[in-house]
């Protein structure tokens, strides 16, 4: 999560003047926080994150503590493969993140029986990634979500119509899992060669290779 730092900072013989800083890490931002304090200056300020909620000092400090041992600063990765001859397929999703100071990867994919198309498993792919984040118990947080499905990621920033009615049910599922687990999704649509890490959890499922793996990532 990004926070930025807004105040109102009064010089002597003028007029309050409003300031609004860039994105920070909430680290950064509270050490600066704390140095604005010791100036004596500041009228006023408050952090404002990424879901345009408002924290004070306090605040800030404990959200911060408990954010910490949560799974925040998600990344999430998508595919769907399909064999047409037995209308089966095969979906995988990995999720970047972190908990306290440490960086994490779930690495995840599962074979689905009577898919009716390959744009089914990339909407279905997806739903999977989501299913994984509430595993974790992540809510109300920023997520990229990133896919090399141009029909998925168009639809679901509004860009392109949908008229498919199957397709529609599952673009239903996913924006109703996004709004009940308060996720606020920024996508980004990748070339194919930039997804092969989910491309290849999607084909290790039609071949009946299933994973469900967490490691450890060094710095």
């Amino acid at each position: 999560m990004k926070y930025k730092i807004e105040m109102i900072y009064k010089i002597k013989g003028n007029k309050p003047v409003e300031f609004s800083s860039e994105w920070l890490d909430a680290e950064t931002a509270i050490r600066i926080g704390e140095d604005l304090e010791k100036t004596g200056k500041v009228l006023q300020f408050l952090f404002l994150d990424e879901m345009n909620h408002s924290w004070s000092m306090k605040e800030m400090r404990k959200l911060t503590a408990e954010i910490e041992e949560e799974p925040h600063d998600l990344t999430l990765y998508f595919d769907g493969g399909f064999n047409k001859n037995t209308y089966e397929a095969g979906i995988g999703a990995i999720i970047y993140y972190k908990k306290g100071k440490k960086k994490y990867r779930l690495r995840a994919n599962q074979l689905i029986e009577q898919m009716e198309t390959n744009n089914e498993s990339e909407y279905a792919a997806l739903f999977f990634a989501l299913d994984l984040l509430e595993d974790l118990g992540v809510h109300h947080l920023p997520c990229k979500i990133k896919g090399d499905s141009q029909g998925v990621i168009k639809q679901l920033e509004g860009e392109w119509p949908c008229y498919e009615e199957n397709l529609n049910k599952w673009l239903d599922r996913i924006e109703e899992k996004l709004e009940r687990l308060g996720l606020k999704a920024k996508y980004e649509l990748l070339p194919r060669n930039e997804n092969k890490e989910a491309d290849k959890l999607a084909t290790q499922a039609l071949e009946g290779k299933l994973i469900h793996s967490t490691m450890e990532l060094n710095e």
